[in-house]
């Protein structure tokens, strides 16, 4: 019997930063966590890497040569759904939700704390079932079977969107929000709540909770038929947001 540090590959982590100094810091602190590490110092080297390497998740500065980090994620989101953390110098809002409307999955100002980007990494991994150890991780639901919304079929067991037999691509993240907001349909989940339930951290200042709105009215565009009336996702003003049922929206254990 393998021992249990062989039992499973161990999550990789591509790091991309033009700053020397980033990526070293970066690779020894992340490496010491268990991770193997691969960095690049630019975006066109960043792809190479990843067609190459095919990491479990990308840690991205938005200002590199060559290539920016907007326009990598940009072409990573159209092949994969590899999770992705921008490290930028922008701590405005409008940066940060600019790169989350390209599918990013968190957004870290510079400077930034390695502790709190390796939290991040861990919780983001342990949503998509990967970690730097071996252990398995419980699914983001706490259950399995097929959810269904109104002509949506929503596998929880592929983590799988579908419309008339059609894929409907969903990021990681997407894909957890759209758990957590049906899995009790109804209820009023506080943008809070949602944050810290996803992200693994709690709001300290207000472009947190705007990760929240961007990352809904992501979720809306895809599954809504009029995004800007919606009707499966309500929002409760001040407070957060609320799933509506739409024929049949009920967790099938099993199913």
């Amino acid at each position: 019997m393998p021992a249990p540090d062989q039992a499973r590959p161990k999550a990789t982590i591509l790091v991309v930063d033009d700053e020397p100094a980033v990526r070293r810091v970066l690779l020894m602190r992340l490496q010491l966590a268990g991770y193997r590490v691969i960095a690049a110092e630019d975006g066109e080297q960043a792809l190479t890497l990843f067609h190459r390497e095919q990491p479990d998740l990308v840690v991205l500065d938005v200002m590199l040569p060559r290539l920016d980090g907007f326009a990598v994620c940009r072409r990573l989101r159209d092949e994969s759904c590899v999770p992705i953390i921008f490290l930028s110098a922008l701590d405005s809002i409008s940066e940060r939700v600019a790169g989350l409307d390209l599918g990013a999955d968190d957004y870290l100002p510079k400077p930034f704390s390695p502790k709190e980007l390796e939290a991040r990494i861990v919780s983001i991994l342990r949503r998509v079932g990967r970690s730097a150890g071996a252990a398995d991780l419980g699914d983001a639901a706490g259950g399995q079977g097929v959810l269904r919304l109104g002509d949506l079929v929503v596998d929880t067991n592929r983590r799988q969107v579908t419309r008339d037999g059609e894929r409907i691509a969903l990021t990681y993240t997407e894909f957890s929000l759209l758990e957590l907001l049906f899995r009790e349909p109804g209820r009023v989940v506080p943008r809070a709540e949602i944050l810290e339930q996803l992200w693994g951290y709690p709001p300290r200042r207000a472009a947190d909770l705007r990760v929240v709105d961007v990352y809904v009215a992501r979720l809306r565009g895809k599954l809504e038929p009029d995004p800007r009336n919606p009707e499966l996702i309500l929002t409760v003003r001040g407070t957060g947001y609320a799933s509506q049922r739409r024929g049949e929206a009920a967790l099938a254990a099993g199913g």
